[in-house]
């Protein structure tokens, strides 16, 4: 079962407004879902985004991928480059750890 970060259309006809969710691939576009990370409003200027940067990193970690605008805006807000620290740094552990051994 695939595990995607998208978004979840809110707002009246002609006044989108998104949740920034983690659902599984097959569920509608604003059918079930898992988790809410946050919004985007992209009506304001400039475009509003609050997302739970921590949550969101959690889900990249246990594997979630993000959809093509989704991606676009956690790149925007810092939150892919720290889950690729979060990453590397890892991975430094585990190698570190190997060696000395």
């Amino acid at each position: 079962m695939a595990v995607r970060i998208r978004l979840r259309r809110m707002g009246s006809k002609k006044r989108p407004f998104y949740r920034v969710i983690v659902a599984n691939s097959t569920s509608p576009r604003d059918g079930r879902f898992i988790d809410q990370l946050g919004y985007y409003d992209p009506l304001t200027d400039p475009a509003t985004v609050k997302i739970d940067a921590d949550k969101a990193i959690l889900w990249l970690q246990r594997g979630a991928q993000p959809s093509d605008t989704a991606a676009d805006i956690l790149r925007r807000e810092g939150i892919t480059a720290r889950h690729e620290e979060a990453k590397a740094a890892t991975r430094a552990a585990a190698a570190e750890a190997a060696g000395s051994k």
